[in-house]
């Protein structure tokens, strides 16, 4: 029961700094493509509470956001938001899972979720550019998921492991 509260504790914690992180670059979209402020609690809470838990927050924040305050814009982009970041929660739960409790596997554990969601994210935006009759070439994807990105890919490489092992250690995570 009470790795349940913690876990729904921790995972509304996650869903509220996905609301508010996104602040922190101002509403500026080429800054918020950059620092990737949604991903760091949804992959937190993946390897926190466990796939579950990652997936469903990773599902609904993007799409929670869009409704409450118009950004990112429902469609394409929250929307490929919420199959890309529900892919980090569930990777990054998995992988925590399976993979020894050993600080490298900590890592591992992120970087094998981060390439699962980006994978997620690019085949989700060429479905909907297909839809709306639009093209996703092959370097949109390589912009989006790697060039632009690679400001958010490092600092999630920086903080996210040093967290998650800080509260295991400490027993405050599940």
């Amino acid at each position: 029961m009470i790795k349940y509260t913690k876990r729904l504790v921790i995972s509304a914690m996650c869903l509220g700094l996905c609301m508010v992180l996104p602040f922190l670059t101002g509403q500026i979209p080429e800054i918020g493509n950059m620092l990737l402020p949604m991903h760091i609690p949804v992959l937190l809470c993946g390897m926190l509470c466990g796939w579950p838990w990652g997936l469903a927050v990773g599902f609904i924040a993007p799409l929670m956001r869009s409704l409450i305050f118009g950004m990112p814009p429902f469609y394409p982009t929250a929307l490929a938001m919420a199959l890309e970041l529900a892919a980090y929660g569930f990777a990054s739960g998995l992988f925590s899972r399976l993979l020894p409790k050993k600080i490298p596997f900590v890592y591992l554990s992120l970087v094998l979720a981060m390439i699962a969601g980006r994978l997620v994210w690019g085949a989700a935006r060429f479905m909907m550019a297909g839809l709306s009759v639009t093209e996703f070439p092959f370097s949109a994807f390589l912009a989006g998921a790697i060039t632009t990105a690679w400001p958010g890919i490092l600092l999630q490489i920086l903080i996210i492991p040093p967290v998650v092992i800080l509260l295991r250690r400490t027993r405050v995570a599940p």
